[in-house]
Formats: C-alpha cells, structure tokens, sequence
C-alpha cells in the first residue's frame, strides 16, 4: 500500500478526536471501517500509531513522528488545492464573460470589443430594468452589466457591488419632425404641456416618474396616452402620435427630431457594474476601457448631441455632477430602487 494523503487525514483525526469511534464519526465512516484503515496503515509504516488507555487512543513515539510529518504536508496540501481552483476560476474568467445591458450606447460596442479582445466566449443578456441587471450581477449569474440611472434618482447598489460610471448625458425631448418644437435646438418641458406622451410601461425603470416631477415642476401634468417599448415608440413618435423623453446618444431615426430639454432638468448615468473580488481588478480595468470607447464611439454617432455639446461647452459630462465622477470602484450612493429606463434605439 502506498501512503497516501487521506492516509494522513485519518491519523490527524484519530490524534484530534481522542479515539477512533469520535474521528469515524467526524469523517463520516463506520467505526469499524476505520479501525481497518488505521490497520492497513499500520502495517505499511511497520508499527503501531496508537495505544488505547483511559485518556482514548494516544500516539505512541512512531505515531508522533508521523503526526509531525501529516501536520506539515496536509496544510500544504490544502493550500495547493484551493489556491489550484482559485488559478481555475482566474482561468474561467478569461475564458467566458457574461454580460448583461440594459439597451443603451455602451451595449453594442461593449459587447464587440470584448469578443475582439477576449480569448473566449462572450455572452449577452439584455434586460429593459437595471434593477435586474444588479440582482444577476449580486448572485454571480453575470460578471459584468452595463447599467443607467438618472444623477436625480441614483440606482441603489449593494455593498458587493463594484461600479464606475462611464459618461454622463442629458435626456433628449423626442419630437417628430412635424411638430412646431422641432425647428427649435431646445424646447421647454412647460412648452410640451399640450402634447401626447410616448413612454415605458409601467413595470419599467423611473422613466415615468422623472417624466411627473419634471411636469409637475413646469405647472402641469403630463398626458400619457400610449406606453409602449422602445421600438413601439420610434414608430409613434416618427408617425406624429406623441413625444417622448430620450437618450441624448439616441441615434438618428427618420421622422424624429432629438432636441435638448432647456436648462438641463435630468442627466443620465451609464454605469458598469460587477461583483466586487470576483472579476480581476485587471479585468475590470479592461472592461471599462471598453465600454467607455464604445460610448465615445455612439457619441460620434450622434448628430444631435454633438450638436448640442458645441453649445453647451461648460457640460460637466460627469466631474461635476453628484456622485457621478468616474473613479475608483463603488456604489453610487444610496437611493430609492431602480431608475433606469429612458427610450434608446
């Protein structure tokens, strides 16, 4: 019989437990199937371990000896195997990245550059709720999302939740290019008082709510006569049925007109996010510079809003807007439940 770690396990637990009947019961054998063991051990190692006296089974000088030995190659062993499926898991990680994304300028982008870059497969799973997105990412169902939020209403994270906000935007008033308000580079939101509305269902993000309170502030409410996904919208409001609130890289669709709120009453953050200590920090760097090329790249993308950052040169485009300024990993602040969720195409 050639010794053998578990060889060891069973000598250390015999030595722990005081007596082969407690160590049995501790590894989960029957008593006599260990004593047969121990046996077999003894006779390969050509003596005896153990004597029994009143105090239970005690080591004899050949079984000290051995002790010594097992309580310095078992640690190491142990630590060989976890550190082994700790180098695994590093291996896994390059090998699959799923990601998740609310549909927003970095979803895309993000999600090619990663397959370029990344040695392994990539997936996507896209969600219309952030609040969503951060519960796969708490339990570990995907290793990175990109996430958006409103700088008025922040998205609330977790504590095991890492985050870097990767731009800042204004919300776009979405017209269709009939409208009177469309010849303008900005409209008024108390100048829309008399419109249809365009926007999410109910069950989606905060839309809704930060469409009232900007209504509210302007002296009326809102009248909302169709709600409807993403795709749904851009067909009503490029046929002239209502308006809409938007992403400001809301690329070009024929029929709508993508014009700036006046005074700019609501920003938009687009954020990443993971699960803190599991992707690398190096990962996680990678990822970032990812999903911030991609946004650059919708910017360019985005005829109305360069139009609109010419006039607006002082925009703080996040260093200066509340818990906004991209920078070392952490939540965003504390805040009421998801509130994400503004139309993109």
């Amino acid at each position: 019989m050639v010794l053998e770690t578990r060889h060891l396990q069973v000598v250390r637990a015999v030595a722990e437990a005081g007596s082969v009947t407690r160590a049995a019961a501790l590894l989960g054998v029957s008593q006599p199937s260990l004593t047969g063991q121990l046996q077999r051990i003894e006779n390969r190692l050509g003596g005896l371990l153990f004597v029994r006296d009143r105090r239970g089974a005690v080591p004899t000088p050949l079984g000290e000896f051995v002790l010594a030995k097992a309580r310095q190659v078992l640690p190491a062993m142990e630590a060989l195997h976890h550190e082994s499926l700790r180098y695994n898991a590093q291996g896994e990680e390059q090998r699959r990245i799923r990601y998740g994304a609310v549909p927003g300028p970095l979803m895309a982008g993000t999600l090619r550059r990663l397959g370029e870059q990344s040695p392994g497969e990539v997936t996507l799973r896209t969600e219309t709720s952030s609040a969503m997105l951060v519960q796969l990412i708490a339990h570990q169902a995907l290793e990175f999302a990109s996430v958006l939020d409103h700088v008025e209403r922040p998205l609330r994270l977790g504590a095991e939740i890492g985050s870097r906000v990767i731009a800042v935007e204004p919300a776009m008033a979405l017209l269709p290019e009939s409208h009177p308000l469309a010849r303008r580079p900005e409209v008024e939101i108390a100048q829309l008082a008399d419109a249809t509305w365009v926007v999410p269902p109910m069950d989606d993000n905060g839309l809704r709510e930060c469409l009232l309170r900007l209504c509210a502030e302007a002296g009326f409410t809102p009248r909302i006569t169709h709600e409807t996904e993403a795709t749904g919208a851009r067909d009503l409001i490029s046929e002239g049925h209502g308006v809409g609130l938007g992403q400001a890289t809301f690329r070009d669709t024929a029929g709508i007109a993508v014009r700036g709120l006046a005074r700019t009453p609501l920003s938009i953050r687009h954020i990443l996010i993971w699960r803190r200590g599991v992707p690398g920090p190096a990962l996680v760097e990678e990822v970032a510079a990812h999903a911030a090329a991609a946004y650059t790249a919708a910017v360019a993308r985005s005829p109305a809003y360069l139009n609109w950052l010419e006039r607006h040169p002082g925009y703080p485009a996040g260093a200066d807007l509340p818990g906004a300024a991209p920078g070392p990993p952490g939540p965003p602040g504390p805040a009421p439940a998801d509130a994400g969720g503004l139309f993109r195409r």
